[in-house]
């Protein structure tokens, strides 16, 4: 839980810090909208997240089973449309075609798309476990 908690929050905060630039990796800028999602929903994620694994059951003592269960659905579904954000940058990194095409650009972070990858398909695993422990209980 707590692993796949950090590997998520690195991924929402890297992803915003390495594309905030004029100088992007990839083939294609990532559109501001885009960005924003993956950052506000990412960050609301890890806020009803965290505050769901720390307080825990006092959390439920405090607000109840019904309102605790709703904060982690919310969660949940905020770890969701980051995790699809996240596959919507990725999407830069898609091959183009055509005379008017751009060429990859130089990336000082990684030698290609291989961080971005590891970093949002392995949060889309991680939010799918967060999902199935829930969903099983064991959060």
């Amino acid at each position: 839980m707590v692993l796949c908690t950090l590997l998520a929050a690195a991924s929402v905060l890297l992803t915003r810090l390495r594309l905030r630039g004029a100088q992007v990796a990839g083939r294609t800028r990532t559109g501001r909208p885009v960005l924003t999602v993956h950052t506000v929903a990412g960050l609301t994620a890890l806020v009803l997240w965290v505050a769901l694994l720390v307080l825990g059951a006092t959390l439920l003592d405090v607000v109840g089973e019904d309102v605790a269960s709703l904060l982690g659905i919310l969660a949940l579904a905020a770890w969701w449309v980051t995790a699809g954000a996240g596959l919507l940058v990725l999407a830069r990194w898609l091959p183009t075609r055509g005379k008017r095409a751009a060429a990859a650009a130089a990336d000082g972070w990684s030698a290609g798309p291989g961080l971005s990858l590891l970093a949002h398909l392995g949060t889309v695993v991680c939010v799918a476990v967060l999902t199935w422990a829930y969903a099983d209980g064991r959060v």
